[in-house]
């Protein structure tokens, strides 16, 4: 069993049976997105149009750039989102730990941003000579706007997917990202495959990013996990 998986599945156990001896519900997924509007969501920074909702999905136009966040803030969580890039080099993401606040100068809020680019963007930037490596075009994990991590892949400072899972434009993608305390996994398509750890923010609204392309959302779930002890020993 892949070591990522096993943690996770070990903590939800220990979640379950926990609850059951203390008669504390235990964590379940509850839906983020109800498939019909927008109910739960706050647009930040964008137009009124480029975010609507069409078939049961979540529909980003692209345009302008920027975010839309969640109602609440989130700590320890697991994240379940499915995405399809329905253009070639689409570019897109979803910030977590975010203050939601954007940034003058790109757009764009802190927080924690986990990668969602188009396969098509690795070839039309070998055009201009850039040979990027093996699973950029997703995955990527990195801090932004002066959040701090450390990567268990480095690519600098950003940490980068230990193997392509992605599927191109048209095809669904879902990952599935364990926040807990400062650190995070992810996986793509069933496969943990990324991590980083010590973010130096580890509590925000999620946030989902409009970057220039059209992008589709679907089955937008989050288990909210128990909060972080903050107190001193005696």
């Amino acid at each position: 069993m892949n070591r990522y998986l096993g943690l996770t599945t070990t903590a939800a156990l220990i979640l379950t049976v926990g609850g059951a001896l203390t008669g504390t519900p235990a964590p379940e997924f509850r839906d983020l997105f109800n498939g019909k509007d927008l109910t739960g969501w706050v647009n930040v920074n964008t137009d009124e149009n480029t975010w609507s909702v069409k078939n049961g999905e979540l529909v980003c136009s692209g345009h302008p750039i920027g975010v839309m966040r969640s109602e609440k803030q989130y700590e320890n969580f697991i994240l379940h989102i499915e995405w399809m890039h329905m253009e070639p080099g689409g570019n897109s993401g979803v910030f977590v730990w975010s203050n939601a606040i954007p940034d003058e100068r790109n757009r764009l809020p802190d927080g924690v941003e986990v990668q969602m680019l188009e396969l098509d963007w690795v070839k039309l930037h070998k055009r201009d000579g850039f040979d990027p490596p093996l699973a950029y075009v997703h995955g990527e994990l990195f801090g932004v706007g002066g959040v701090k991590t450390v990567p268990d892949n480095p690519r600098g400072e950003r940490s980068k997917s230990i193997e392509n899972l992605c599927k191109g434009r048209g095809e669904w993608n879902t990952y599935t990202v364990v926040c807990v305390d400062g650190v995070i996994k992810l996986a793509v398509n069933g496969k943990f495959v990324n991590g980083i750890s010590r973010s130096t923010q580890k509590k925000g609204y999620l946030c989902l990013e409009s970057e220039g392309a059209e992008i589709h959302f679907r089955n937008i779930k989050i288990m909210e996990l128990p909060p972080s002890s903050t107190a001193v020993a005696p």
